[in-house]
């Protein structure tokens, strides 16, 4: 089966276990109606119980799953199968974040199932060394993001930032680079992008906003404009 393509930049919103059902559907459905008018693309991630909803009704967005196992087909009772999610129309999926991280060898048998069914792979890594030793597996996107900082507020320096893309492209070219952790506003999406990112995203910046349909709003328009003044031929 043939990956989706994501160009960039591009967003990812990933609400994790922060909001479900119609809650989490509203937050799909706003991010559908702003990915449509910028003519973004934007990564969603959402509990395996909604994502069929998110499939079904934004075509505009990438569903993405929040994790997935090498398993293939036969016994594994509670586990979670690539050729399901792939039928069921999931075009990603989040790999070793920091709160559901893998071994080394489980993340490469991963990678490769993922490629095995068309499905794109976000692997996360916490340092530039970790970086550099994921990029050696080749995924489609790393994401950069200090563990320290996630869920903080507080968003990586413009020398991590600049030096984990460097260190991902040098191993890697083909592979996306995301920088996350901590990111809350426009201001944060439009400078990593400025700093070299393909894409940004959030996770409770979005959700435990005071407002998180208009916090998406912010986000976008922000990923809009680093688009035209970094992407010149968008």
């Amino acid at each position: 089966m043939e990956k989706a393509t994501l160009r960039s930049p591009f967003l990812v919103v990933n609400p994790k276990s922060y909001t479900y059902g119609e809650d989490l559907h509203k937050l799909a459905q706003r991010a559908e109606e702003l990915a449509a008018k910028y003519d973004l693309d934007c990564l969603f991630t959402a509990q395996f119980i909604d994502l069929p909803w998110v499939i079904e009704n934004c075509p505009h967005l990438t569903p993405c799953a929040q994790n997935m196992e090498s398993l293939k087909p036969g016994r594994g009772m509670g586990h979670i199968l690539p050729e399901a999610l792939a039928a069921a129309g999931v075009k990603a999926t989040f790999l070793n974040h920091a709160e559901n991280p893998k071994t080394v060898h489980e993340l490469a048998a991963t990678i490769a199932r993922a490629n095995e069914v068309g499905i794109l792979t976000c692997v996360c890594a916490d340092s530039v060394e970790e970086a550099q030793i994921i990029a050696e597996l080749h995924p489609d996107i790393i994401t950069c993001e200090l563990t320290s900082l996630i869920g903080t507020g507080q968003v990586a320096g413009e020398d991590y930032m600049r030096s984990s893309t460097e260190a991902v492209r040098a191993v890697s070219p083909s592979t996306k680079v995301l920088q996350a952790a901590g990111i809350h506003s426009g201001q944060n999406v439009y400078d990593a992008i400025r700093l070299g990112a393909d894409a940004t995203g959030g996770t409770s910046g979005i959700v435990c906003a005071d407002d998180p349909l208009a916090k998406l709003d912010e986000m976008f328009e922000a990923l809009d404009r680093a688009r035209t003044d970094f992407y010149k031929e968008a």
